[in-house]
């Protein structure tokens, strides 16, 4: 998702979508092959930031990468759930949920 979004921001810049998806997936390969071949961690993010490639978009990056633009409705979906299925399912163990339980495994 997020390198879709690097792809949509660099054809606003200019840029080329066939040549950024194959800047992107040569990018990704090299990314791959240091976390299978060395057990290193995925480095895309920083071999985008490092190509002279995607230079219009260096700028935009840390906004494109945001977590929040890739979780959708979740937030409110969860809270939804708790305040529709979860409170109304432990009302009547209220009196009960103030104990302090210990598990031991």
């Amino acid at each position: 998702m997020a390198t879709e979004n690097i792809i949509m921001a660099m054809v606003k810049a200019g840029g080329n979508r066939q040549e950024c998806h194959e800047a992107i997936r040569v990018l990704s390969q090299e990314a791959a092959a240091v976390v299978k071949e060395q057990g290193q961690d995925n480095d895309l993010m920083e071999r985008i930031r490092r190509s002279s490639y995607f230079s219009p978009i260096h700028g935009q990056l840390d906004a494109l990468l945001e977590p929040s633009g890739f979780i959708g409705r979740a937030p409110s979906q969860v809270t939804k759930f708790l305040v529709e299925e979860v409170k109304p399912s432990l009302k009547p163990y209220a009196n009960q949920l103030d104990r302090i339980s210990e598990l031991d495994l």
